[in-house]
């Protein structure tokens, strides 16, 4: 029975993580509200490590086209400075450039942010703040494509993704938000905030490589941290097909009601 227990407790976890990754309401905020309403706690970093990477596979499987056409384009052009080919090879410096601030602030500040700001009452008003941002661009409907990104947009977009460092901040609400109020169009925020996504999780898996195979419990929890990964695979998967459609009709006003419904209601009971 307990080992039952233990597997519904990570299948559920690993859910919810990938519900929440892809939509604006800050995936870690709410793991770390999940594990105190229902009693939970995972120790050390190997399940947050397995839940990302499912999620970072579900990102590669959706945008696959626009990557393999990145690259493919980003390589051309190096080749033969065809000026068609030109966009593509900029978007892949952006990215590049976009994933610098989070990746700093992280090394830099890791350590602060996961001991000092996991309290409720940051999340509750890190939530609030989240709300409000997506409030403010809810009628937004920008102009800007692919092609017309800037460095300075890549810039901005990056430094909020290292604001959503920050537990109750989503990353994908920030960077989005970022993109919007740089003037782009849905789409291209959109596909920005989650290309950008990529080398980020990448970047996380590779370090916490280190961190699974010294896990002491890892062979213990092989198939409840399989069912997590499995879990939340498949959840963010469809979340971010779902997201993609809210996005496509402008519904970002709902989040933003949700987080200030959340975090007014952390702040005031929790």
């Amino acid at each position: 029975m307990e080992q039952l227990y233990l597997m519904l407790k990570y299948l559920f976890l690993g859910i919810f993580q990938g519900v929440t990754e892809p939509i604006p309401i800050s995936s870690s905020g709410h793991i770390v509200l999940a594990q105190y309403l229902l009693g939970l706690e995972i120790e050390g970093l190997s399940f947050e490590i397995l839940v990302n990477t499912a999620s970072l596979i579900a990102v590669l499987v959706i945008y696959r086209e626009d990557i393999v056409r990145l690259i493919v384009n980003g390589l051309r052009f190096l080749q033969t400075k065809d000026s068609e080919l030109k966009a593509d090879f900029k978007f892949i410096i952006y990215l590049i450039v976009a994933t610098i601030p989070a990746g700093v602030i992280g090394v830099l500040f890791g350590d602060v942010i996961e001991n000092q700001l996991k309290d409720l009452k940051v999340l509750g008003f890190a939530l609030i703040a989240t709300g409000i941002a997506l409030w403010m661009i809810r009628n937004l409907r920008g102009r800007k494509n692919d092609a017309a990104l800037s460095m300075k947009d890549a810039l901005i977009i990056g430094f909020a993704q290292a604001v959503a460092l920050i537990p109750g901040i989503s990353r994908s609400g920030a960077t989005i938000v970022a993109a919007m109020l740089r003037g782009t169009q849905q789409e291209t925020a959109l596909r920005f905030s989650f290309l950008l996504y990529i080398p980020v999780s990448v970047g996380v898996t590779l370090l916490g490589i280190n961190d699974i195979i010294h896990d002491p419990q890892f062979s213990q929890l092989m198939f409840p941290y399989a069912l997590a990964f499995l879990g939340s695979l498949i959840a963010s998967y469809f979340s971010l097909k779902w997201f993609m459609g809210i996005m496509a009709r402008g519904n970002l006003k709902y989040f933003a009601v949700y987080c200030f419904i959340v975090g007014t209601l952390v702040i005031l009971f929790l």
